[in-house]
């Protein structure tokens, strides 16, 4: 089994786009299996309105499914770290953003850093809805991959050709996913940072009650959950996400320090 042909994805190489000098960055992690392809339009509309992104590439994705065989959650956690250093040893507001898999990364990052802005998580990876997740551990010593099955649950037709995945799940990197969630789930009540969480109740991925879960597990004082129902899991691409992406920006602009800037700008040469 291999990645998904040229012809159907989006590019997964890692991506950075610097706005205005200074001020509020977003940390954007995609997925298991998945690449920055499907963080890119976010990506693109927070730098058009004048802030900074960063979206790293998480080894083991965007090449060949077998490397996800060959790396752990330490490893993901490491590189989500280092690209975060950027905005953070610079001084500046930073948010962490993830969907699915990368929701977990952006919360322990957050538990690590209560210095960060905040926290906005899309189709939170807290609890999966297949049943087989839990195995993982076990079977990655039988088998090293399992297909997917199903059809897509996105809405937008055209949202497919926006991402880059791989088309079957290694095994033992769905293991070190699943020993990522039970680690982050054990810290969630430390987590202070205002969080902002989306659920879809077309999701097919992930457990109807996951948005929940992680809403009330979140120790943060400052949260919203939002309820979608026309989006499936990779829901910053498809039918909604012009929705997502303002909610999202609105809270940027709401949660950046009084002491200094206030408010985000058009990046002028998108104006």
């Amino acid at each position: 089994m291999v990645a998904m042909a040229d012809s159907q994805r989006g590019d997964p190489s890692p991506f950075a786009l610097e706005a205005n000098g200074g001020g509020p960055a977003c940390l954007l992690v995609h997925g298991l299996t998945g690449s920055p392809a499907e963080m890119r339009p976010l990506g693109e509309y927070l730098y058009a309105h004048g802030v900074s992104v960063c979206a790293p590439l998480l080894p083991g994705h965007g090449t060949q499914p077998g490397d996800l065989n060959c790396v752990t959650r330490q490893d993901w956690l490491e590189e989500a770290e280092r690209a975060l250093a950027v905005f953070l040893e610079a001084g500046r507001p930073t948010f962490a953003l993830g969907l699915s898999m990368g929701a977990l990364i952006a919360a322990e990052l957050a538990a690590r850093h209560p210095e960060l802005a905040g926290l906005v998580l899309y189709s939170p990876g807290i609890k999966v809805a297949n049943r087989l997740a839990p195995l993982a551990p076990l079977l990655c010593r039988l088998i090293a991959m399992a297909p997917k099955r199903g059809e897509s649950d996105l809405s937008d037709p055209g949202a497919e050709a926006l991402l880059w995945h791989y088309d079957c799940w290694p095994t033992a990197g769905v293991a070190e996913f699943w020993r990522l969630r039970r680690s982050v789930r054990r810290r969630l009540r430390r987590i202070a940072t205002p969080a902002l969480i989306f659920h879809s109740t077309q999701d097919a991925s992930i457990a109807r009650d996951a948005g929940q879960i992680m809403y009330e597990a979140l120790g943060a004082q400052d949260k919203e959950l939002v309820h979608l129902h026309h989006s499936g899991h990779v829901m910053i691409v498809d039918i909604e996400r012009e929705a997502i992406f303002a909610q999202t920006l609105g809270f940027i602009a709401a949660h950046l320090p009084r002491s200094g800037i206030t408010s985000v700008e058009p990046t002028p040469s998108d104006v």
